[in-house]
């Protein structure tokens, strides 16, 4: 059926919510997430399955179809542990969206066209009936940097952003691509681009393995904003890109 605003929407109904009902102004981010398995009608399954304790709001096919599995007001099982800025378990504040793709352990591939029209839509519509900022959009591994990579680096975020729906920097990419895998003058300044990713809403993972801990944040920031070369290493691209965001 059509509705909401002309989203080719169905719904499908999954048990995987908790039961308390939470006030619209209390959804303030929208995750993106992708099923990260081989077949579509496998993760639909998964996602309506109790036993699997796994659930997301919204649901986008290969074709582009739109299935809502749980309603809004509910909290949904799609973020697990995760922290962004203040927030911690983002499940409470967020809605989740799925999207078929195998994923990086299974042929990780573009998403189709239908797709991006599918979850622009959606997100349009979802951030305006909610008054979510654009800042809130994330991936879950932005909230989760130590144990996911959805969506991944194939996801659209900069065409995402030319439609107001999502940040990205204001850079010319040929003229910064000149400084990457130049390292940063000093510890100084690693410093203030792991600030910088702070101050974005990224959150350190362990201060106990602090090497690590930067590395997984520094891959999670390339993911989402430097998606031709991800390494995990700072560099002076990084550095710029992470600034320029800061007053975009």
């Amino acid at each position: 059926m059509r509705s909401k605003k002309g989203l080719n929407l169905s719904r499908m109904y999954s048990s995987n919510f908790s039961l308390h009902k939470r006030h619209k102004r209390n959804i303030k981010f929208i995750i993106i997430h992708y099923t990260g398995m081989k077949k579509e009608s496998a993760a639909i399954k998964k996602l309506c399955n109790p036993k699997s304790k796994v659930s997301s709001h919204y649901y986008i096919k290969k074709s582009g179809n739109i299935l809502n599995l749980v309603p809004d007001l509910y909290e949904a099982w799609h973020a697990g542990k995760s922290n962004w800025k203040k927030y911690k378990s983002l499940n409470k504040y967020s809605l989740g969206i799925e999207m078929t793709n195998p994923g990086h352990q299974h042929g990780y591939k573009k998403f189709s066209k239908n797709q991006i029209i599918s979850i622009r839509k959606l997100l349009k519509y979802l951030m305006k009936k909610y008054k979510i900022k654009k800042q809130n959009i994330l991936g879950h591994s932005d909230i989760s940097p130590e144990r996911k990579r959805d969506p991944g680096e194939n996801f659209p975020w900069k065409t995402l952003a030319k439609s107001n729906l999502s940040i990205w920097h204001k850079l010319n990419t040929k003229i910064i691509k000149k400084f990457r895998k130049i390292k940063l003058s000093s510890k100084k300044y690693e410093e203030k681009f792991i600030n910088n990713l702070n101050k974005l809403g990224y959150v350190k993972i362990d201060k106990k393995k602090s090497s690590k801990n930067t590395k997984l944040l520094v891959t999670a920031f390339q993911r989402r904003f430097r998606q031709d070369l991800i390494n995990g290493k700072i560099d002076e691209e990084c550095f710029l890109i992470s600034k320029n965001l800061l007053i975009s």
